[in-house]
């Protein structure tokens, strides 16, 4: 199961009691995934086109608590995955027009109103309710190495519409135009959970920040890993390179000539091939730095290409 569809599940499992949260979560789904059909003679009909039977599920619960009927229809996608969708269709009778209208999906003529009016979400409740309707509806998660979050809207005025609604709640939303649709989105984990915490989904919001931490704990471990590797190949290299060195001055009996301080360094080399300098430093009598062992052996490097 995507993270997507774990946010759709969280999300559907959530009952608003309110009244005005379910009238914004209703908007929000017709916003995202409605469809107007005119019939003729004045006659409408609407449908939601859903891809999880949760959320199908959902909007017709939430329909059913204002008293108005749908039927669910299923179809198989010819593109893509060929995945199941959901379809809610409502027959445009009187009582769901009314909804529809309060909703702020329809205008008084039973023209489509491409953003709801302000009053739908004039609560910090609504916005939520609002927020949640339309991840129910279009919405998509990825979470991270590449966490992005997707709120997809037939125009522009509606993904408008959910920028300035999250906004007052401190999420922040882009709006991008495409050629058929139109999106409302966010990058970054704290963004996105930001945005799964408003619309209710706290379980996925925390799942998100933890996968979060645990990506970037392997990375900085596999960073020292990959580090100290480096280092323990560059030290085997200067240490061969110090120990060859060593024995071409050795075999050529130059090795007596080298200063006192440079020919103990090139003995215990001579003696200890794999020791680190540090340890090399402590042999010497008297006990010398690092640094000063290095600059010892780098000495015995140039006099040997001499």
């Amino acid at each position: 199961m995507s993270f997507s569809e774990d946010v759709r599940n969280e999300l559907a499992a959530i009952a608003p009691e309110r009244e005005c949260d379910r009238q914004a979560e209703l908007s929000a789904l017709f916003h995202s995934a409605g469809r107007l059909h005119l019939r003729g003679a004045g006659q409408v009909s609407l449908h939601l086109d859903v891809s999880s039977s949760a959320v199908a599920r959902r909007a017709f619960s939430l329909l059913r608590s204002f008293g108005v009927d749908s039927e669910i229809r299923t179809y198989r996608r010819r593109a893509f995955d060929g995945g199941t969708r959901y379809q809610l269709h409502v027959a445009g009778k009187a009582r769901a027009l009314q909804v529809l209208n309060e909703a702020g999906v329809l205008d008084a003529r039973l023209g489509p109103l491409v953003r709801p009016p302000k009053r739908v979400v004039r609560r910090a409740c609504c916005r939520g309710a609002y927020l949640r309707g339309a991840l129910l509806a279009a919405g998509s998660v990825s979470p991270p190495p590449s966490p992005h979050l997707e709120l997809r809207t037939e125009t522009r005025e509606a993904a408008e519409f959910l920028s300035e609604a999250a906004a007052v709640e401190d999420v922040s939303l882009r709006v991008l135009e495409r050629r058929d649709h139109s999106l409302a989105y966010a990058k970054g984990v704290d963004g996105i959970a930001g945005a799964l915490a408003a619309a209710g989904a706290s379980d996925a919001a925390l799942a998100l920040q933890e996968r979060a931490v645990v990506g970037e704990t392997k990375s900085r471990a596999n960073r020292l890993t990959n580090a100290d590797q480096a280092n323990l190949v560059r030290t085997s290299r200067a240490a061969y390179a110090q120990l060859e060195a060593v024995r071409r001055l050795e075999r050529e009996s130059r090795l007596g000539a080298l200063p006192p301080r440079a020919r103990e360094a090139a003995e215990l080399r001579l003696r200890h091939p794999a020791l680190p300098l540090r340890e090399l430093g402590l042999k010497c009598r008297p006990p010398a730095s690092k640094a000063a062992v290095h600059r010892r052996l780098q000495k015995v490097i140039r006099l040997a290409e001499t």
